[in-house]
């Protein structure tokens, strides 16, 4: 079975640079996407069941592109150690910052050039867009089904069996191979890579492609022009005068005023 995880290198949330209150996207370090950690895990613990390839397939969204490559193949080697068998990224100006269609469609694109797959993962979102589109959008443009928010993955034959999680119940559903499926963080646990598992993905190969290899023109309908951190700013309200038995009670009622207690 040849089994296609999407890897989504995300802008690093916990490590946000902030310049002229934007975010300097920029001087933002970046992260495989949290749950692709886990899509990446289920995907290999799927070819140890039944056998076959996995490969990833990750596009760079963020610029500089030339000193950003250097930093997505490190990313890259990380999930290979996890045990994918190679992967393909796609950089190019014109994906700088483009929306989810265009991602899907490049995306699609790759898999098709890869000539066999069965079984297509990725994250139910990434960290720092969090639309939740990406793999419904590919599945459209690959024209198969497509299972969203499963927390547990079986392969039976040629048909994939998914308990996948809704509001307030979890409902098991069934759908013949080729499909998609996007993933929760309660699939799994993602493996910690050995030292030799680290050292040996240095040796899988990683295709770095353009539009132009794919015969690819695209533009964008939507362009992030930039991304502006919320920001919590304290009251700088300061009780000095009176005991501290008035400073107590003074604090509750300027707690209670604003709504944050509500008085007996």
């Amino acid at each position: 079975m040849d089994v296609v995880v999407l890897v989504k290198l995300a802008l690093d949330t916990g490590q946000l640079r902030v310049s002229e209150g934007k975010v300097d996207v920029e001087s933002t370090p970046l992260k495989v996407s949290d749950i692709d950690r886990n899509a990446v895990e289920e995907a290999v613990r799927v070819r140890e069941r039944v056998g076959g390839l996995v490969h990833v397939v990750s596009i760079l969204k963020y610029g500089p592109i030339q000193r950003r490559l250097q930093e997505a193949e490190g990313l890259l080697r990380e999930v290979l150690a996890m045990g994918a068998d190679d992967a393909y990224l796609v950089a190019d100006e014109a994906l700088i910052g483009s929306d989810q269609s265009v991602t899907a469609k490049v995306i699609a694109s790759i898999i098709r050039r890869l000539g066999k797959y069965d079984l297509v993962i990725a994250g139910e979102a990434t960290v720092d867009g969090y639309t939740g589109q990406v793999g419904p959008r590919v599945a459209a443009e690959l024209g198969i089904p497509v299972v969203t928010y499963v927390r547990e993955l079986r392969i039976e034959g040629s048909r994939v069996v998914a308990k996948r999680d809704l509001e307030d119940a979890v409902q098991t559903v069934e759908t013949p191979l080729p499909a998609l499926v996007t993933v929760t963080r309660e699939i799994n646990t993602p493996r910690i890579p050995t030292l030799l598992q680290i050292r040996a993905a240095v040796r899988k190969p990683i295709g770095k492609l353009t539009l132009a290899d794919l015969g690819l023109t695209l533009k964008p309908t939507i362009k992030v022009e930039s991304a502006v951190p919320m920001q919590v700013k304290r009251r700088g309200v300061v009780i000095r005068e009176g005991t501290v038995d008035e400073k107590a009670d003074r604090l509750v009622q300027a707690l209670i005023q604003e709504g944050l207690l509500t008085p007996r």
